[in-house]
């Protein structure tokens, strides 16, 4: 799609999936109960840009002038506000939003590799004592995938926690600015 990669990754190449699935999914939600989309989010939400998103001509660049965080940011307060607009236009599904943890996986690495030995060692120090093993790091996941009590339009931390989103995650306005923009991305691929 000629996208920004972190924005690429997390975000537009999840919304079509999920636009195709959505049929299947309006069907399921017919005959079961409960029907439910889980979208992997995470509380870096909070470093997204001040204005939220960068939906102007830069999303078709790397944005190499714009720090790696911020992108990631971008993406996964992309993510919770995707989950949000499918949720209020689809209520028949529970469309539902995490944080994960702070699990010990590789994906830090990259981030890392980009700063300084001495910050590099910092942040290596301080995960040692911040994050989890990967096994706990699933809890979240699972108490969202599986528990009756999970509530769509809902951003949750581990395990089952609410009420610590951002408030760029609350921000209706910039919600409907990425739906629009999201719908007009996938419109010449979709239709």
């Amino acid at each position: 799609m000629g996208t920004e990669i972190q924005f690429g990754t997390s975000h537009m190449g999840h919304a079509p999936l999920t636009r195709l699935l959505l049929p299947t999914l309006k069907y399921t939600a017919t005959i079961a109960l409960d029907v439910r989309v889980v979208f992997l989010s995470s509380s870096l939400h909070s470093s997204a840009p001040k204005e939220g998103y960068f939906l102007d001509n830069r999303m078709k660049t790397p944005m190499p002038d714009i720090s790696t965080w911020t992108l990631y940011g971008q993406s996964k307060l992309a993510n919770i506000h995707y989950c949000r607009a499918l949720a209020q236009r689809n209520p028949e599904i529970k469309f539902v939003s995490i944080h994960p943890g702070l699990a010990k996986t590789n994906l830090g690495t990259e981030f890392m590799s980009g700063s300084n030995f001495v910050v590099s060692a910092a942040l290596k120090f301080a995960m040692r004592f911040t994050t989890v093993d990967v096994r706990e790091g699933a809890f979240n996941s699972l108490w969202v995938a599986t528990n009756p009590a999970a509530e769509s339009r809902v951003l949750y931390y581990p395990v089952g926690v609410t009420g610590k989103d951002s408030e760029l995650a609350k921000d209706e306005k910039l919600c409907e600015q990425l739906w629009e923009y999201t719908e007009k991305e996938l419109r010449q691929y979709l239709e």
